[in-house]
């Protein structure tokens, strides 16, 4: 009997061996994050490295292995409960198996014994019924030898797979840290030539000659609304929002939120964080370098901020702003403040008007934190944000703020067009800086933008060669010499990179929280890159004609 069962056995698992069985879904993905880390490791090993490319891979195998690893905790749940129950499977296997052979042998009878019965009707019955338990008995040892089989099946892989998933863990752990090493290195290459690099970065930026005072500002060269055709298109140009400092009071956006009713203790509060307003002597004398001795009302009077037509409630919140300023810049009178854009813009007369009104009407007022005044930062467009002073590179203060300078947030472009308080100065959106030629505009053909993605990609591939990527219509700086756009093209096709000729379509990513452009995408005939916002920024300032440049941390791409 025991012979009979363990053949019976045989044969069952035998037949199970013959099932064709689905594939892991655990065991596929393995296999498929085993192709892609061989991958990563052989473009690690690459002389050309697109980093962010790679980072974007590496994060992909991170979150299939953590998918991966929650479906092996599943797989061990399963193994546990199916161990629970093992035992009681194996007995009800034993007990059907015995079953299987006792019916088994009830039912001798072969068709020509039945049709020799006496009574054929009763015998039949009796063959199909012994039949049946036989085939009920069969199939329960049958699902029972698999259910079995299944899970010693699933126990062996699931160790395997924990091992090798492992394995992939420590790999991966290990290529992140090559990669961030790359790039770490690559960054701290390039950051070498920053010096250099920002000193001209910010005599581009001072030749533009962009005032910070909203009294003095023109309008925008060459903006999307003055209607100057370059001669050529498709075009593109840079646009940024707002003009360096941004820190703050938003002149603009003061005006903006005085025409919408607010008063100006609601608009000084929106700018600065503060505890109250203090009277201040209003004799405490002023010595303005170049100028003399004022007193302190003398002193505000001469100060030209804004406009003397503006609303009344600017004008005093300009006034209370100037006159925290100075007296935080001078610790109340014991020292000196210029008289131009780096300090305040002061002139020897009165202005006189409305603002000698605003003057008279908050006297002495300056914003105070604890028990000191405030050195209140001012500018003429923020475009739609306030920032705090650690946010721009400036000491960090608790008196200044980030928050956007609308009514609510904004998600998306056309919200900041319509919402922002200072939306309505003109340098709210801007493409800064012209050439004599293309009509003294900024904008500039396809050819021209795909050199600045052909000199990023050059600089990410052979750091190198960054004295040779400065503006071509300038002498260089280093003293060698300058590739142009074709050479650039030839030096990046030479290490392996697809420079592009011309650029099809630009795109940029935005943190609207942040007020800040965060990543900038392009399209061209080389195929498609993206750089990190400040990047892009600093090397289209160093290698764009003339003085075209972009001037602050928010910025689109306008195609036309």
């Amino acid at each position: 009997m025991k012979k009979f069962l363990a053949l019976v056995l045989i044969l069952l698992v035998a037949t199970f061996f013959l099932t064709q069985v689905r594939a892991d879904l655990i065991e596929d993905q393995l296999n498929q994050i085993k192709r892609d880390l061989d991958s990563l490791t052989q473009q690690l090993q690459s002389k050309e490295i697109n980093y962010q490319k790679l980072n974007t891979q590496l994060q992909s195998i991170k979150s299939r292995i953590g998918f991966l690893e929650q479906e092996i905790v599943k797989k061990e749940q399963e193994v546990a409960q199916g161990e629970k129950v093992l035992e009681y499977q194996k007995q009800l296997l034993n007990e059907r198996a015995r079953s299987y052979y006792k019916n088994l042998g009830k039912n001798p009878n072969t068709l020509l014994t039945l049709f020799v019965a006496e009574n054929i009707s009763q015998s039949l019955d009796n063959f199909f019924y012994q039949k049946s338990l036989v085939d009920q008995d069969k199939n329960t040892i049958i699902k029972i030898v698999l259910y079995i089989k299944n899970l010693e099946e699933k126990k062996a892989s699931l160790e395997g797979e924990k091992i090798q998933l492992a394995q992939f863990k420590i790999s991966l752990d290990q290529q992140s840290l090559v990669l961030s090493g790359e790039i770490a290195n690559t960054r701290q290459k390039i950051a070498q030539l920053s010096a250099r690099q920002q000193d001209l970065i910010a005599q581009k930026l001072a030749g533009l000659n962009i005032s910070r005072s909203a009294s003095s500002m023109g309008r925008c060269d060459s903006d999307l609304t003055n209607g100057r055709d370059p001669g050529f298109s498709p075009k593109f140009a840079i646009f940024t929002y707002g003009v360096p400092n941004r820190v703050g009071m938003n002149q603009w956006g003061a005006k903006g939120r005085a025409d919408s009713g607010q008063n100006y203790d609601t608009i000084l509060r929106a700018y600065y964080n503060f505890d109250d307003y203090q009277n201040f002597d209003t004799n405490l004398k002023i010595n303005v370098d170049g100028y003399g001795s004022y007193t302190l009302e003398d002193y505000v009077k001469r100060i030209y901020e804004v406009p003397g037509d503006w609303p009344a409630e600017v004008l005093k919140a300009q006034a209370i702003a100037a006159r925290s300023y100075v007296l935080a810049y001078t610790d109340n009178g014991n020292g000196s403040i210029c008289a131009t854009e780096n300090c305040q813009v002061f002139k020897s007369d009165p202005k006189g008007g409305a603002w000698e009104q605003a003057v008279n009407d908050t006297a002495g007022k300056a914003m105070i934190q604890g028990g000191k005044p405030i050195k209140a930062w001012f500018s003429s467009t923020h475009g739609g944000y306030i920032f705090a002073s650690g946010e721009i590179g400036w000491s960090s203060t608790n008196w200044t703020k980030h928050g956007t300078d609308a009514p609510n947030g904004y998600g998306s472009f056309s919200d900041l067009q319509n919402n922002a308080y200072d939306r309505g100065s003109p340098w709210f959106y801007c493409d800064w800086g012209s050439r004599s030629e293309y009509n003294k505009t900024a904008w500039l053909k396809p050819n021209e933008l795909a050199d600045t993605v052909n000199v990023i990609l050059l600089a990410k591939s052979d750091s190198s060669v960054l004295e040779h990527l400065y503006q071509p219509d300038k002498p260089n700086p280093a003293g060698t010499d300058t590739w142009d756009a074709e050479k650039v093209k030839s030096e990046l096709r030479s290490r392996g990179g697809s420079p592009n000729n011309n650029i099809d379509s630009a795109s940029v990513s935005v943190d609207f929280g942040g007020g800040r452009t965060t990543s900038v995408n392009f399209s061209g005939d080389g195929g498609s890159s993206s750089f990190d916002a400040k990047e892009f920024k600093d090397w289209f300032n160093l290698r764009a004609p003339a003085n075209i440049q972009i001037v602050g941390p928010l910025f689109n791409v306008e195609k036309k």
